[in-house]
């Protein structure tokens, strides 16, 4: 038996490290000691390239502010993108920033003013509609259909959404947190066209960029895209590295660049990024990648179990793998279980925190989001401690 290269199955303790997911489970549940599977980061330690890199930065001992705008970043930037999309990256157009929802929302207040509207695919990432309705603006929701297939967008809807005068931006999810779907090129394309016809800026989040399954690959904005636009991403998701903060994007439009490094600079304060972050950025785009594969069949396996787990105690679910990301959108509705007496017996019985659909929005009603990105041993517990919480609720 050949031993595997990387080591995803040894559990590191995360206890007493500040750590958002496992220290301070009790914000969001109300209790303390709870087995998490939480917000979306890994129990995983990062790349061991990136590791080397920051301990090599480390002993060279002087932390002192830095700059982004390198050739070392922007080329590991360029080089990643080429060879995971296919898809060049103009230096020129590239922006940085603290993390991917801040650059979301510095964007937002440039491009639109209070009381204007932006459109979001629902269910959606939490953070979205608090950074939109704490910035004075509106959310417009255009909910997700199913079908057998998989998720998908009634771009006549989407289209009716994009003409009301108060839509200025369409923040994308791309791929879409929680659902996991990979939007199709003909799917990004209709999109763009209809933002195009409306006067639309469009915002692409893809930091679940890299976290694609490989029957749907993951399109970049900037394949697709006209008028105004931008792509925020970075490492953290990918890599397990968000503690470092640090993310980058493109922004074509050069007036829009312009003012975005503008405002980064002298309204923000922030024209030092912090430095391990661009350290660990240029080792995992130039050096992460056979780790990153290596893990992203360990999460797709975590996925495969959850569902033969779930479909054989639950033949009704019919549970799909999503088409990306390591965060389980599980439907419970076939179910018809009272979502309340499901969470209270998690919390109180199993002791385990799963985030409930309705974070995400009314659309989420009747689902769970279960993060695996986790050693296998991990997600079978909360895979047994779920069933038997489904159980108990029937």
């Amino acid at each position: 038996m050949i031993k595997a290269l990387f080591d995803f199955d040894t559990v590191i303790d995360r206890h007493g490290t500040w750590c958002t997911q496992w220290d301070f489970v009790a914000d969001r549940f109300g209790q303390a000691d709870l087995l998490p599977f939480t917000i979306s980061d890994m129990d995983f330690a990062t790349a061991p390239c990136v590791i080397a890199a920051i301990k090599q930065w480390l002993n060279h001992g002087v932390l002192g502010y830095s700059r982004w705008k390198n050739d070392d970043f922007l080329s590991a930037i360029d080089f990643w993108m080429q060879q995971r999309f296919a898809t060049a990256v103009d230096w020129q157009t590239v922006v940085y920033g603290p993390s991917v929802i801040w650059m979301i929302a510095e964007l937002i207040r440039q491009w639109s003013q209070p009381g204007d509207s932006v459109v979001v695919h629902t269910p959606a990432y939490d953070a979205f509609s608090k950074m939109i309705t704490g910035n004075q603006r509106q959310q417009l929701s255009v909910p997700l259909k199913q079908s057998d297939t998989g998720w998908y967008c009634d771009m006549a809807q989407l289209e009716e959404v994009l003409a009301r005068p108060q839509s200025k931006i369409l923040l994308l999810c791309s791929p879409q947190n929680p659902t996991g779907k990979v939007w199709t090129h003909d799917e990004l394309t209709t999109m763009a066209a209809l933002c195009e016809r409306y006067q639309v800026k469009v915002i692409s989040d893809e930091i679940h960029m890299d976290m694609v399954w490989s029957a749907h690959p993951h399109t970049p904005w900037s394949k697709v895209a006209r008028g105004p636009w931008a792509l925020f991403t970075s490492a953290s998701k990918s890599f397990n590295i968000p503690a470092l903060t640090g993310a980058w994007g493109v922004i074509a439009d050069e007036p829009s660049r312009n003012h975005w490094l503008a405002a980064l600079k002298n309204a923000n304060g922030l024209s030092s990024p912090a430095v391990l972050a661009v350290v660990a950025h240029i080792a995992a785009y130039r050096e992460g990648g056979e780790w990153l594969d290596a893990l992203r069949s360990y999460l797709h396996a975590n996925l495969c179990y959850v569902a033969h787990k779930l479909n054989s105690a639950f033949p009704a679910l019919r549970w799909q793998v999503p088409q990306s990301t390591y965060l389980a959108w599980i439907d419970l509705r076939p179910l018809r279980i009272d979502e309340t007496a499901l969470q209270k017996v998690l919390i109180e019985q199993e002791r385990v925190a799963i985030m409930r659909g309705e974070v995400y929005g009314p659309e989420g009603a009747g689902f769970i989001r279960l993060n695996v990105g986790c050693p296998r041993v991990k997600v079978e517990q909360g895979v047994k401690k779920l069933i038997r919480a489904i159980h108990a609720v029937l």
